[in-house]
């Protein structure tokens, strides 16, 4: 059985110690990747703590994976050896139900398979991209291209498909007004997007520290949402607002800032309930919807979209051995805006 080293966390209150993993056989419709960078999600921190569930341990995280094809199974028709790819939030599906066959596989009836922490259509449990390699079917593996860095590419594997699919599906582009919440690792990526795609944009974050990042980033507006002048100064300002915050805000203020039929997109996923006032819904027949990455086919063009317009993740890159103080800055939100491991330094 092929082996990889890789980081795993022992325990949901356990560093990430450095550990060796089994990997599957190269199968008919797989592709083996040497990982060469592999960013860090929040989504990481809260799965290996137990914040959305009891896991099982050991468990390497790691869902945003960029790297190059070293073998292909037989079978394997959509890559080769030698090119620059990308695995992103899952590695399964059914492939069967409706919503597989739109190319809308995260939304699987089945359930989708995690690329890590999940069982598999196996059997086996995923373990994720702190690693030296992995093992994906060919149809959960995209394609990188030329015009991005591939430590600037890992991270568009979650923060950038998942801001891109909401601006997308709910048509953020010239003439809209869009506001997005919060300017982290998801936040910059929406905010890049956003601009790229024509909206008017502007960030809500609970100061001004970051302000200059904003408008750097493509931003035209930047406002404070600790000051409770803000939230009268933009009541009934946008068409599209996109959450990006992982902790608890009062959705209920958030949806007052929406034009009539507005629409407020959570993608943050806190570990807490979100409460709704209805009246801030039916007084303007506003929309509080939710959007959960993107499928493999949109993946792919979010990838294309950020080649053509030069969007790659604002980076830290990291040795294997600073994983956990990078949790602990995470947490801090002491970042800009996202960590990616060069997985040459997994020894």
């Amino acid at each position: 059985m092929p082996t990889a080293s890789a980081f795993a966390s022992p325990s949901a209150t356990g560093d990430l110690t450095l550990t060796t993993i089994e990997r599957r056989e190269v199968g008919p419709n797989d592709v083996h990747i040497d990982i060469k960078f592999a960013g860090i999600c929040h989504s990481d921190i809260h799965t290996v703590r137990g914040d959305w569930g009891p896991q099982q341990y050991p468990l390497v995280p790691g869902h945003e994976i960029a790297g190059i094809v070293t073998e292909v199974g037989s079978e394997v028709t959509k890559h080769q050896v030698g090119d620059r790819v990308g695995v992103g939030c899952m590695v399964n599906s059914c492939k069967e139900c409706k919503n597989c066959l739109a190319g809308e596989e995260q939304y699987c009836l089945k359930g989708n398979v995690g690329t890590y922490g999940a069982v598999d259509r196996d059997g086996t449990i995923t373990q994720g991209g702190y690693s030296t390699n992995v093992v994906v079917n060919e149809d959960f593996v995209v394609t990188i291209p030329e015009g991005l860095d591939l430590d600037v590419a890992a991270p568009l594997l979650c923060a950038g498909i998942t801001t891109f699919s909401p601006l997308h599906h709910w048509g953020a582009g010239p003439g809209k007004k869009v506001a997005i919440v919060g300017l982290g690792g998801l936040g910059h990526m929406g905010v890049k997007i956003a601009h790229a795609m024509g909206a008017e944009v502007t960030v809500l974050s609970q100061s001004l520290k970051k302000m200059e990042d904003g408008l750097k980033l493509g931003a035209d507006h930047y406002y404070a949402t600790s000051d409770p002048a803000t939230f009268e100064e933009l009541a009934g300002t946008f068409d599209l607002i996109i959450n990006t915050v992982s902790a608890s805000i009062d959705i209920s203020s958030y949806l007052q800032l929406l034009t009539l039929d507005g629409t407020l997109v959570n993608v943050g996923a806190p570990a807490e309930p979100l409460p709704v006032n209805a009246f801030a819904l039916i007084g303007g027949r506003r929309r509080f919807a939710g959007s959960m990455i993107g499928g493999i086919p949109e993946t792919q063009e979010m990838l294309n979209f950020c080649a053509e317009h030069s969007l790659g993740a604002e980076i830290e890159v990291i040795p294997a051995s600073q994983i956990n103080e990078a949790y602990e800055r995470v947490l801090a939100s002491d970042v800009r805006y996202r960590f990616v491991i060069d997985t040459s330094t997994i020894g």
